[in-house]
């Protein structure tokens, strides 16, 4: 069982974890961090170069700027075209891809372990020698648009964007990953490159990878990669430190907003400021949303689709960042059976906070998350996630068996302790369909 915090200052790191794999951790002199897991057997790995930059670290002037950034970076070098970055992924059957969160940026491929050289090459050539043409950012410009316009034709997206500014007011968190229409057309190619800039480091770079991989080997080629894109890792320089993790203070940004559509579904969430990341009552939140809405068998599913036969899909979650969080109940269900859902949601966390728990729930809930969490851990994939989530977000790396062992430390009277103190915090209503201002009316404190 390995449960550790890493130290920045701390060049070398080599541990067992549970099952066996190694993992190992080297701090190069120019700030550059890289990771593997190694995974005996394994004829595969995976790799991703990521950045501790996300949507709430830009600037005025800037916004959108790193949604922009995770589309050009395939865009083409000088050494590649766009079309020759894909050839290279297919031509060994791998994949590869991107995604921009709120608080990093990761650029990933999945490929056999004899390609790993070529994914190094690849992605490292796209982090560091980006071309950014003004042609091709024109064009992004239109598929961002596009990729906005898709999102904003899907209710439970809108809803669930609507929430997190309802709930998060004007913290950076509580904006939207991709961007506005507005600010997409507003950013300029000069200020995504001086994003780009003050980003995309050495001391901002963070190398892992899972499965079939050799450490030495991995560091060695990160190391040419960067190096040959004209990045110059003899400067020494100390790696982005991790973000401040005490709890922000929120100001509620609404506590109702109906959006009305002609939609034959509405799409309804309900919820208030939750746990963030690094709080020690995470893995208890983990078991209250397994119990409340975290499956077929959970409260919400059987209270409300089982039972009654009122929504198709409902659940319960906490989406943790660094510094602030959100909980929530979503429900998607016939408008006019909207007010009997709203108050069925309410209802059960009410009946936890009031009433907790059984046993016979909580051992299920354990038994659920500790199965899925087996089941994640055979991919690669999830592998070199935990490994950069590990490194971007706090510097605190735990294996499968010191997860375990924290969800079964978890008590009944945590989870009610923990319904009780969400119900004590400001409520935000969101919903999107074809319903009235006044859905909320008798909700509303």
């Amino acid at each position: 069982m390995v449960a550790l915090h890493f130290d920045l200052d701390q060049p070398e790191l080599e541990f067992t974890a549970s099952g066996g794999s190694v993992v190992r951790r080297t701090v190069l002199p120019s700030g550059v961090r890289v990771l593997t897991e190694v995974m005996p057997g394994a004829a595969s790995a995976s790799v991703a170069f990521s950045v501790a930059v996300g949507s709430r670290d830009e600037t005025d002037g800037h916004h959108g700027s790193t949604h922009f950034l995770e589309h050009l970076l395939f865009k083409g070098t000088k050494k590649r075209t766009a079309l020759d970055i894909a050839v290279a992924f297919d031509s060994v059957g791998g994949s590869s891809n991107a995604a921009t969160g709120k608080e990093h940026t990761s650029y990933y491929a999945r490929v056999q372990d004899t390609a790993v050289p070529l994914a190094i090459e690849v992605i490292g050539d796209m982090l560091t020698s980006s071309l950014i043409d003004p042609v091709e950012f024109e064009n992004e410009r239109t598929v961002i648009l596009e990729e906005l316009a898709m999102n904003d034709d899907d209710p439970q997206d809108v809803v669930h964007e609507e929430f997190f500014a309802a709930v998060l007011g004007a913290h950076e968190l509580g904006r939207p990953i991709g961007g506005t229409p507005d600010t997409i057309k507003a950013v300029s190619r000069e200020a995504v490159w001086q994003h780009y800039q003050a980003n995309y480091r050495p001391q901002d770079l963070v190398v892992t990878a899972a499965g079939g991989v050799g450490h030495d080997e991995l560091v060695r080629l990160v190391e040419i990669s960067l190096s040959e894109a004209g990045w110059d890792l003899s400067k020494a320089s100390k790696p982005r430190a991790w973000r401040d993790r005490q709890v922000a203070q929120i100001t509620r940004g609404t506590e109702v907003k109906v959006i009305n559509r002609p939609t034959a579904q509405a799409n309804i969430v309900i919820g208030m400021p939750g746990l963030i990341a690094g709080d020690d009552r995470r893995y208890a939140m983990a078991i209250l949303n397994t119990v409340l809405g975290g499956g077929m068998s959970s409260r919400l599913f059987q209270e409300i689709r089982e039972k009654r036969g009122l929504a198709y899909s409902v659940y319960s979650f906490n989406q943790g960042y660094s510094d602030a969080a959100a909980f929530g109940l979503y429900a998607g269900c016939s408008p006019a059976k909207s007010q009997e859902v709203i108050k069925l949601m309410l209802d059960e966390l009410d009946k936890v906070a009031q009433y907790g728990i059984t046993p016979a729930e909580l051992d299920l809930a354990k038994g659920n998350i500790s199965g899925g969490l087996a089941l994640k851990f055979e991919s690669t994939q999830a592998r070199m996630s935990r490994l950069a989530g590990a490194e971007l977000t706090d510097g605190e790396f735990l294996d499968l068996e010191a997860s375990l062992a924290n969800y079964r430390s978890v008590e009944l009277e945590h989870i009610q302790a923990l319904a009780g103190e969400l119900l004590t915090r400001e409520k935000s209503f969101v919903a999107v369909g074809d319903l009235k201002k006044n859905l909320f009316d008798k909700f509303v404190s």
